[in-house]
């Protein structure tokens, strides 16, 4: 079916914004769009056609313009979904509406499925399984596509601004490195091997480091076989950069410019408005504070990297925190689980948490000046983590030393534990230059920028197969 659209909506309201009252312009012009609002009566029906942005545009059907048996038609053939085509004159009603009031027209679509009524909310379930539906009836789910189209093409910016060269690493790896977490596993008829969805792509960003790339980014996919809440989700979008020459100090400076950056370009401001009604502050320097120190605060009690992981334990049971006892946690987890009980859930301004246990993070550098401890830092925002960053650890003798920790600790039962990658130790071999590293969720980001649930950030969320 041939559809002589001749002009969008959009175009239309934009070029007779200020049409005077019932008149006419004698513009001829071909429109279409989806039937969102109908009224029939004798002699002229009216309908509003919505088209992909939202705009909203009436169309006229009268005896006068299309004759009796194409208007008996467009009452007993057309319903609210569908999509249609009206060809006729630019006009402004009785009522100063702009319309087209047509002398033909044509179905273009016809929905089999009613839309949902117009007083009644779509359950938070149908929106997400239906995200469709929720396009054509709510323009909240419109606006958020877009504002993500918006953070990511400035995201992007604001790394290229800084000449950071965007590179693309594998999503299908032999070995699933580069973070804490549980990999998806498939396997290759080609090669007869197991592989894994990248729960990261540190590992070979750091290998373009080391061929001289100096300043590196990517925005692509990351999968993780664990929990979907309201801040996780299986599949989600994940920025990771590498700064040669810097130290997590840089890093965390960069990653709060490109936030207030991207608030400015895609949200409008650093104020960001909240469902609730309230705002939240970007703006200015963000608060700042010290892993340990800070526990030992929110407990009453001095909590070092020399703590005893039976006091730790004693600290968790005394508190209610239900850490599991079989999945082999040493110190740096439980110092982490208890600071995440006690600290983290309460940090609601943009705050950099800084100085994590060795234990817990393999691929970062020891501290320059405080022992136990490595130049980590996890930015959290309404008190979710949205960041983290690193100085990256270089020396490929303390990183085997590192990985080999990690597997005894997968031995002890921690299935999150980083495998020991040979490729990516003899790539540390042929030098390294000191670096930071980052990481953001793109999804989490859009959380912090609208204060939305991840759900409702991603356009099409995995979910849940009905009936299963």
């Amino acid at each position: 079916m041939e559809v002589a659209r001749t002009h969008t909506l959009a175009e239309l309201r934009a070029t007779h914004a200020d049409l005077p009252v019932d008149s006419k312009t004698g513009q001829q012009v071909g429109i279409a769009g989806r039937v969102v609002f109908a009224r029939n009566s004798g002699k002229l029906c009216f309908a509003t056609l919505q088209e992909g942005d939202g705009t909203q545009l009436q169309a006229m059907v009268s005896l006068d313009g299309v004759g009796q048996e194409s208007l008996d038609a467009w009452k007993s053939d057309v319903d609210l979904g569908d999509i249609v085509f009206v060809h006729g004159e630019v006009i402004s009603s009785r009522r100063g509406e702009l319309s087209v009031l047509a002398d033909s027209w044509q179905i273009v679509s016809k929905a089999l499925r009613p839309l949902p009524v117009a007083h009644r909310e779509l359950s938070d379930e149908t929106r997400v399984r239906q995200r469709y539906v929720d396009l054509i009836v709510r323009p909240e789910a419109r606006t958020i596509a877009r504002q993500r189209v918006a953070v990511v093409r400035a995201v992007r910016s604001a790394y290229e601004r800084r000449g950071f060269l965007e590179v693309e690493t594998p999503m299908l790896q032999t070995l699933a490195g580069g973070a804490a977490a549980r990999p998806f596993v498939t396997h290759s008829n080609a090669f007869d091997a197991d592989l894994f969805l990248r729960i990261a792509p540190e590992l070979f960003l750091k290998r373009a480091l080391v061929g001289g790339f100096e300043r590196v980014f990517e925005l692509n996919r990351n999968f993780r076989n664990e929990g979907a809440d309201s801040t996780h989700s299986p599949e989600f979008a994940m920025l990771e950069t590498y700064q040669a020459y810097g130290t997590y100090d840089d890093s965390a400076r960069v990653t709060r410019e490109v936030i207030q950056e991207v608030a400015d370009e895609a949200i409008g401001t650093r104020q960001v408005p909240l469902p609730d009604g309230t705002t939240y502050d970007l703006d200015g320097e963000w608060a700042s504070l010290e892993m340990y120190p800070s526990l030992s605060d929110a407990l009453g009690e001095e909590i070092t990297p020399d703590t005893a992981v039976d006091r730790l334990w004693a600290i968790a049971e005394a508190r209610g925190v239900e850490i599991p006892r079989d999945r082999g946690y040493g110190h740096g987890k439980l110092v982490e689980e208890l600071w995440e009980h006690a600290v983290g859930a309460t940090l609601w301004a943009p705050t950099f948490v800084r100085d994590f246990p060795v234990e817990t993070t393999p691929l970062t550098r020891a501290h320059r000046a405080i022992p136990g401890v490595t130049e980590k830092w996890d930015l959290y925002v309404r008190r979710f983590e949205l960041a983290t960053g690193y100085s990256e650890l270089i020396d490929p003798v303390v990183q085997r030393e590192r990985f080999a920790a990690q597997a005894r600790a997968a031995a002890a039962g921690d299935d999150e534990a980083m495998v020991l990658d040979e490729d990516f130790l003899a790539a540390l071999e042929y030098g390294m230059p000191p670096t930071t590293g980052t990481g953001m969720g793109i999804d989490r980001l859009l959380m912090a920028l609208t204060g939305l649930s991840i759900r409702e950030t991603v356009l099409f969320p995995l979910v849940r197969r009905q009936g299963a």
